[in-house]
Protein backbone atom coordinates (compact mmCIF):
# COMPACT_ATOMS: atom_id res chain seq x y z
CA UNK A 1 0.00 0.00 0.00
CA UNK A 2 2.76 2.44 0.95
CA UNK A 3 6.02 3.15 -0.85
CA UNK A 4 9.03 2.06 1.23
CA UNK A 5 11.24 4.93 2.36
CA UNK A 6 14.98 4.48 1.85
CA UNK A 7 16.70 3.97 5.16
CA UNK A 8 13.35 3.41 6.93
CA UNK A 9 14.46 0.38 8.97
CA UNK A 10 17.55 2.18 10.28
CA UNK A 11 15.44 5.18 11.21
CA UNK A 12 12.96 2.97 13.07
CA UNK A 13 15.74 1.20 14.99
CA UNK A 14 17.23 4.56 15.98
CA UNK A 15 13.81 5.80 17.02
CA UNK A 16 13.29 2.77 19.27
CA UNK A 17 16.73 3.25 20.83
CA UNK A 18 15.90 6.90 21.52
CA UNK A 19 12.54 5.88 23.03
CA UNK A 20 14.34 3.49 25.38
CA UNK A 21 16.71 6.28 26.42
CA UNK A 22 13.76 8.55 27.18
CA UNK A 23 12.07 5.74 29.11
CA UNK A 24 15.17 5.13 31.22
CA UNK A 25 15.72 8.80 31.96
CA UNK A 26 18.83 10.00 33.76
CA UNK A 27 21.13 6.93 33.94
CA UNK A 28 22.68 8.30 37.13
CA UNK A 29 19.38 7.75 38.94
CA UNK A 30 18.37 4.33 40.18
CA UNK A 31 16.13 2.50 37.71
CA UNK A 32 12.49 2.10 38.74
CA UNK A 33 11.62 -1.50 39.58
CA UNK A 34 8.47 -3.38 38.67
CA UNK A 35 7.88 -4.14 42.35
CA UNK A 36 7.90 -0.41 43.16
CA UNK A 37 5.28 0.31 40.52
CA UNK A 38 3.13 -2.58 41.69
CA UNK A 39 3.24 -1.55 45.34
CA UNK A 40 3.31 2.26 45.17
CA UNK A 41 1.21 3.01 42.07
CA UNK A 42 -1.56 0.62 43.02
CA UNK A 43 -4.49 2.60 41.60
CA UNK A 44 -2.78 2.90 38.21
CA UNK A 45 -2.05 -0.84 38.28
CA UNK A 46 -5.71 -1.56 39.09
CA UNK A 47 -6.91 0.52 36.14
CA UNK A 48 -4.53 -1.20 33.71
CA UNK A 49 -5.63 -4.61 34.98
CA UNK A 50 -9.32 -3.74 34.62
CA UNK A 51 -9.19 -2.22 31.15
CA UNK A 52 -6.54 -4.66 29.94
CA UNK A 53 -8.72 -7.60 31.10
CA UNK A 54 -5.81 -9.37 32.82
CA UNK A 55 -5.97 -9.46 36.61
CA UNK A 56 -2.24 -9.84 37.20
CA UNK A 57 -0.61 -7.04 39.16
CA UNK A 58 2.94 -7.79 38.08
CA UNK A 59 2.10 -7.84 34.38
CA UNK A 60 0.14 -4.60 34.74
CA UNK A 61 3.07 -2.95 36.58
CA UNK A 62 5.45 -4.16 33.87
CA UNK A 63 3.20 -2.63 31.19
CA UNK A 64 3.08 0.71 33.03
CA UNK A 65 6.86 0.78 33.29
CA UNK A 66 7.32 -0.13 29.63
CA UNK A 67 4.78 2.53 28.56
CA UNK A 68 6.48 5.26 30.66
CA UNK A 69 3.31 5.74 32.66
CA UNK A 70 1.03 6.10 29.62
CA UNK A 71 -1.89 4.06 30.98
CA UNK A 72 -3.70 3.69 27.66
CA UNK A 73 -0.51 2.35 26.05
CA UNK A 74 0.00 0.07 29.07
CA UNK A 75 -3.55 -1.23 28.65
CA UNK A 76 -2.78 -1.88 24.98
CA UNK A 77 0.37 -3.82 25.93
CA UNK A 78 -1.50 -5.90 28.49
CA UNK A 79 -4.39 -6.59 26.09
CA UNK A 80 -1.89 -7.78 23.46
CA UNK A 81 -0.25 -10.02 26.06
CA UNK A 82 -3.66 -11.40 26.98
CA UNK A 83 -4.22 -12.53 23.40
CA UNK A 84 -1.35 -15.01 23.80
CA UNK A 85 -2.84 -16.76 26.84
CA UNK A 86 -4.64 -20.09 26.60
CA UNK A 87 -8.16 -20.29 28.03
CA UNK A 88 -8.54 -23.47 30.07
CA UNK A 89 -11.68 -22.89 32.12
CA UNK A 90 -14.00 -20.40 33.74
CA UNK A 91 -14.82 -19.37 37.27
CA UNK A 92 -18.19 -19.52 38.96
CA UNK A 93 -20.16 -16.24 39.12
CA UNK A 94 -18.71 -14.00 41.81
CA UNK A 95 -20.86 -13.67 44.92
CA UNK A 96 -20.08 -10.10 45.95
CA UNK A 97 -22.41 -10.36 48.93
CA UNK A 98 -19.60 -12.48 50.39
CA UNK A 99 -17.11 -9.65 49.93
CA UNK A 100 -14.92 -8.98 52.95
CA UNK A 101 -15.28 -5.22 52.92
CA UNK A 102 -12.29 -3.02 53.70
CA UNK A 103 -14.27 0.08 52.72
CA UNK A 104 -18.04 0.46 52.58
CA UNK A 105 -20.09 3.65 52.57
CA UNK A 106 -23.60 4.77 51.71
CA UNK A 107 -24.75 8.28 50.82
CA UNK A 108 -28.43 7.32 51.27
CA UNK A 109 -28.45 6.28 54.92
CA UNK A 110 -26.50 7.58 57.89
CA UNK A 111 -26.79 4.41 59.94
CA UNK A 112 -26.39 1.15 58.04
CA UNK A 113 -26.04 -2.46 59.23
CA UNK A 114 -22.37 -3.02 59.98
CA UNK A 115 -21.68 0.73 60.02
CA UNK A 116 -19.93 3.00 57.57
CA UNK A 117 -16.32 1.94 56.93
CA UNK A 118 -14.15 4.68 55.47
CA UNK A 119 -11.17 2.46 54.66
CA UNK A 120 -8.25 3.86 52.61
CA UNK A 121 -9.47 7.08 50.97
CA UNK A 122 -8.53 10.71 50.45
CA UNK A 123 -12.17 11.80 50.14
CA UNK A 124 -12.15 13.60 53.46
CA UNK A 125 -8.83 15.42 53.16
CA UNK A 126 -7.69 18.65 51.53
CA UNK A 127 -6.11 18.23 48.11
CA UNK A 128 -2.77 19.81 49.00
CA UNK A 129 0.23 18.86 46.89
CA UNK A 130 3.01 17.33 48.95
CA UNK A 131 3.46 13.82 50.31
CA UNK A 132 2.80 13.53 54.03
CA UNK A 133 5.31 10.82 54.80
CA UNK A 134 4.88 9.52 58.30
CA UNK A 135 6.01 6.22 59.80
CA UNK A 136 4.70 3.19 57.88
CA UNK A 137 4.37 0.04 59.94
CA UNK A 138 3.13 -2.28 57.19
CA UNK A 139 1.87 -2.33 53.63
CA UNK A 140 -1.71 -2.89 52.49
CA UNK A 141 -3.23 -6.29 53.26
CA UNK A 142 -2.54 -8.71 50.42
CA UNK A 143 -5.36 -11.05 51.43
CA UNK A 144 -8.45 -10.87 53.66
CA UNK A 145 -6.43 -12.63 56.33
CA UNK A 146 -4.14 -9.61 56.40
CA UNK A 147 -6.91 -7.39 57.72
CA UNK A 148 -8.86 -8.79 60.64
CA UNK A 149 -11.43 -5.95 60.53
CA UNK A 150 -12.75 -7.10 57.12
CA UNK A 151 -16.18 -8.70 57.27
CA UNK A 152 -19.03 -9.76 55.00
CA UNK A 153 -21.78 -7.15 55.19
CA UNK A 154 -25.37 -7.06 53.86
CA UNK A 155 -26.21 -4.95 50.81
CA UNK A 156 -27.84 -1.58 51.37
CA UNK A 157 -30.19 -2.26 48.46
CA UNK A 158 -31.71 -5.10 50.50
CA UNK A 159 -33.20 -2.49 52.84
CA UNK A 160 -35.15 -0.92 49.98
CA UNK A 161 -36.02 -4.29 48.42
CA UNK A 162 -37.50 -5.50 51.70
CA UNK A 163 -39.95 -2.57 51.60
CA UNK A 164 -40.77 -3.07 47.94
CA UNK A 165 -39.22 0.30 47.07
CA UNK A 166 -36.58 -0.86 44.60
CA UNK A 167 -37.48 -2.11 41.14
CA UNK A 168 -35.95 -5.31 39.83
CA UNK A 169 -34.27 -5.20 36.39
CA UNK A 170 -36.87 -5.59 33.65
CA UNK A 171 -34.56 -7.08 31.03
CA UNK A 172 -34.57 -10.90 30.94
CA UNK A 173 -31.37 -12.64 31.95
CA UNK A 174 -30.08 -14.85 29.10
CA UNK A 175 -29.72 -18.56 29.83
CA UNK A 176 -26.14 -18.44 28.53
CA UNK A 177 -24.25 -15.35 29.64
CA UNK A 178 -22.51 -13.88 26.57
CA UNK A 179 -18.74 -13.46 26.51
CA UNK A 180 -17.74 -10.26 24.70
CA UNK A 181 -14.20 -11.57 24.20
CA UNK A 182 -15.49 -14.63 22.30
CA UNK A 183 -18.84 -13.67 20.78
CA UNK A 184 -19.43 -11.05 18.05
CA UNK A 185 -21.08 -7.83 19.21
CA UNK A 186 -24.63 -7.30 17.97
CA UNK A 187 -26.93 -4.44 18.90
CA UNK A 188 -29.10 -4.24 20.87
CA UNK A 189 -27.05 -6.04 23.49
CA UNK A 190 -28.36 -7.74 26.65
CA UNK A 191 -27.46 -6.05 29.91
CA UNK A 192 -25.05 -8.87 30.83
CA UNK A 193 -22.95 -8.06 27.76
CA UNK A 194 -23.27 -4.30 28.25
CA UNK A 195 -21.90 -4.56 31.78
CA UNK A 196 -18.90 -6.54 30.49
CA UNK A 197 -18.12 -3.85 27.93
CA UNK A 198 -18.54 -1.08 30.49
CA UNK A 199 -16.27 -2.88 32.96
CA UNK A 200 -13.31 -2.66 30.58
CA UNK A 201 -14.25 0.63 28.91
CA UNK A 202 -12.04 3.69 29.26
CA UNK A 203 -12.51 5.33 32.66
CA UNK A 204 -12.35 8.88 31.33
CA UNK A 205 -14.93 8.09 28.66
CA UNK A 206 -17.35 6.62 31.20
CA UNK A 207 -16.70 9.52 33.55
CA UNK A 208 -17.69 12.03 30.87
CA UNK A 209 -20.85 10.10 30.00
CA UNK A 210 -21.78 9.68 33.65
CA UNK A 211 -21.21 13.40 34.21
CA UNK A 212 -23.46 14.19 31.25
CA UNK A 213 -26.34 12.30 32.87
CA UNK A 214 -26.07 14.57 35.90
CA UNK A 215 -26.15 17.71 33.76
CA UNK A 216 -29.50 16.93 32.16
CA UNK A 217 -28.50 14.72 29.22
CA UNK A 218 -30.60 11.84 30.50
CA UNK A 219 -33.46 11.70 32.99
CA UNK A 220 -31.63 10.35 36.02
CA UNK A 221 -31.13 11.69 39.52
CA UNK A 222 -28.62 9.43 41.28
CA UNK A 223 -27.73 8.69 44.89
CA UNK A 224 -24.90 6.41 45.95
CA UNK A 225 -26.73 3.53 47.54
CA UNK A 226 -23.48 1.80 48.40
CA UNK A 227 -19.83 1.67 47.47
CA UNK A 228 -17.82 -1.20 48.81
CA UNK A 229 -14.25 -2.31 48.26
CA UNK A 230 -12.85 -5.57 49.50
CA UNK A 231 -11.89 -9.15 48.80
CA UNK A 232 -14.36 -11.49 47.09
CA UNK A 233 -13.88 -15.27 46.91
CA UNK A 234 -13.20 -16.80 43.48
CA UNK A 235 -14.32 -20.38 42.90
CA UNK A 236 -14.21 -22.87 40.04
CA UNK A 237 -15.93 -26.13 39.25
CA UNK A 238 -13.28 -28.72 38.49
CA UNK A 239 -15.51 -30.25 35.82
CA UNK A 240 -15.30 -26.96 33.90
CA UNK A 241 -11.52 -27.35 33.73
CA UNK A 242 -11.28 -31.11 33.28
CA UNK A 243 -14.37 -32.71 31.68
CA UNK A 244 -13.31 -36.12 33.00
CA UNK A 245 -14.13 -34.92 36.51
CA UNK A 246 -17.77 -35.17 37.56
CA UNK A 247 -17.68 -33.20 40.81
CA UNK A 248 -19.50 -29.87 40.33
CA UNK A 249 -18.86 -28.63 43.85
CA UNK A 250 -17.33 -25.11 43.67
CA UNK A 251 -13.75 -25.01 44.94
CA UNK A 252 -12.40 -21.68 46.20
CA UNK A 253 -9.06 -20.86 44.59
CA UNK A 254 -8.38 -17.37 45.89
CA UNK A 255 -9.75 -13.84 46.29
CA UNK A 256 -10.03 -10.76 44.13
CA UNK A 257 -9.89 -7.17 45.34
CA UNK A 258 -12.99 -5.53 43.82
CA UNK A 259 -14.86 -2.24 43.96
CA UNK A 260 -18.64 -2.39 43.65
CA UNK A 261 -21.16 0.43 43.36
CA UNK A 262 -24.94 0.40 43.42
CA UNK A 263 -26.42 3.71 42.34
CA UNK A 264 -30.02 4.40 43.43
CA UNK A 265 -31.88 6.53 40.90
CA UNK A 266 -35.14 8.44 40.76
CA UNK A 267 -38.31 6.42 41.09
CA UNK A 268 -40.13 4.97 38.11
CA UNK A 269 -43.85 4.22 37.79
CA UNK A 270 -45.51 2.53 34.82
CA UNK A 271 -49.30 2.51 34.51
CA UNK A 272 -50.89 1.29 37.70
CA UNK A 273 -47.63 0.01 39.13
CA UNK A 274 -46.43 1.65 42.33
CA UNK A 275 -43.50 4.05 42.20
CA UNK A 276 -40.11 2.45 42.87
CA UNK A 277 -36.50 3.49 42.76
CA UNK A 278 -34.32 2.15 39.96
CA UNK A 279 -30.65 1.32 40.08
CA UNK A 280 -27.41 1.20 38.13
CA UNK A 281 -24.54 -1.15 38.81
CA UNK A 282 -20.77 -0.94 38.54
CA UNK A 283 -18.05 -3.49 39.35
CA UNK A 284 -14.33 -3.17 38.70
CA UNK A 285 -11.16 -4.97 39.81
CA UNK A 286 -9.01 -3.29 42.44
CA UNK A 287 -9.56 0.20 43.86
CA UNK A 288 -11.49 2.13 41.23
CA UNK A 289 -14.41 3.94 42.84
CA UNK A 290 -14.65 6.66 40.20
CA UNK A 291 -14.83 4.03 37.45
CA UNK A 292 -17.41 1.96 39.34
CA UNK A 293 -19.59 5.02 39.97
CA UNK A 294 -19.39 6.18 36.35
CA UNK A 295 -20.18 2.66 35.19
CA UNK A 296 -23.26 2.55 37.42
CA UNK A 297 -24.47 5.89 36.07
CA UNK A 298 -24.07 4.76 32.47
CA UNK A 299 -25.62 1.36 33.18
CA UNK A 300 -28.74 3.10 34.50
CA UNK A 301 -28.85 5.41 31.48
CA UNK A 302 -28.69 2.42 29.12
CA UNK A 303 -31.74 0.89 30.82
CA UNK A 304 -33.90 3.81 29.66
CA UNK A 305 -35.79 1.95 26.96
CA UNK A 306 -36.49 -1.14 29.06
CA UNK A 307 -37.85 1.15 31.79
CA UNK A 308 -40.25 2.86 29.39
CA UNK A 309 -38.24 6.06 28.98
CA UNK A 310 -37.56 7.73 25.65
CA UNK A 311 -33.81 7.59 24.88
CA UNK A 312 -32.82 11.14 23.98
CA UNK A 313 -29.31 11.56 25.38
CA UNK A 314 -26.01 10.16 24.08
CA UNK A 315 -25.57 8.14 27.29
CA UNK A 316 -28.86 6.34 26.56
CA UNK A 317 -27.82 5.25 23.05
CA UNK A 318 -26.46 1.70 23.28
CA UNK A 319 -24.52 1.69 20.05
CA UNK A 320 -22.99 5.13 20.63
CA UNK A 321 -21.88 4.30 24.18
CA UNK A 322 -20.64 0.76 23.70
CA UNK A 323 -19.04 1.13 20.28
CA UNK A 324 -16.75 3.95 21.40
CA UNK A 325 -15.74 3.03 24.94
CA UNK A 326 -12.80 0.69 24.30
CA UNK A 327 -9.65 2.77 24.64
CA UNK A 328 -7.46 0.25 22.79
CA UNK A 329 -9.69 0.42 19.72
CA UNK A 330 -10.16 4.19 20.04
CA UNK A 331 -6.43 4.79 20.44
CA UNK A 332 -5.66 2.63 17.43
CA UNK A 333 -8.16 4.43 15.24
CA UNK A 334 -6.85 7.86 16.18
CA UNK A 335 -3.16 7.01 16.15
CA UNK A 336 -3.25 5.23 12.80
CA UNK A 337 -3.60 8.71 11.31
CA UNK A 338 0.15 9.15 12.02
CA UNK A 339 1.01 6.41 9.53
CA UNK A 340 1.75 7.32 5.89
CA UNK A 341 -1.31 8.36 3.91
CA UNK A 342 0.62 9.74 0.96
CA UNK A 343 -1.46 8.11 -1.76
CA UNK A 344 -4.81 9.08 -0.22
CA UNK A 345 -3.79 12.67 0.41
CA UNK A 346 -2.18 13.15 -3.00
CA UNK A 347 -5.41 11.94 -4.62
CA UNK A 348 -7.48 14.45 -2.65
CA UNK A 349 -4.89 17.18 -3.25
CA UNK A 350 -5.10 16.61 -7.02
CA UNK A 351 -8.91 16.72 -6.80
CA UNK A 352 -8.94 20.07 -4.95
CA UNK A 353 -6.37 21.53 -7.34
CA UNK A 354 -8.51 20.40 -10.26
CA UNK A 355 -11.63 21.98 -8.79
CA UNK A 356 -9.83 25.29 -8.23
CA UNK A 357 -8.17 25.34 -11.63
CA UNK A 358 -9.70 27.99 -13.96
Amino acid sequence: MYVAVKGGERAIDASLALLEAWRRGDPHLEALKIEQVEQQLGVAVDRVMAEGSVLDRRLAAMAILQAQGDLVEAIFLLRACRATFARFGRTCPLETNQMLALRRISACFKDIPGGQKLGPTADYSLRILGLQQGPVTSGPPATPGGNESAEALPRISQLLESEGLLATPTEPVPEQVPDITQDPVHFPMPRAARLQMLARADEGYLLALGYSTQRGYGSTHPFVGEIRMGYTPVAVRLSDIDPSLTDDTPVEIGELLLTECEMINQFQAQGEASAKFTRGYGLTPGRAERKAMAMALVDRALQAESLGESPTAPSQNQEFVLAHGDNVEASGFVQHLKLPHYVDFQAELALVRGIQAP
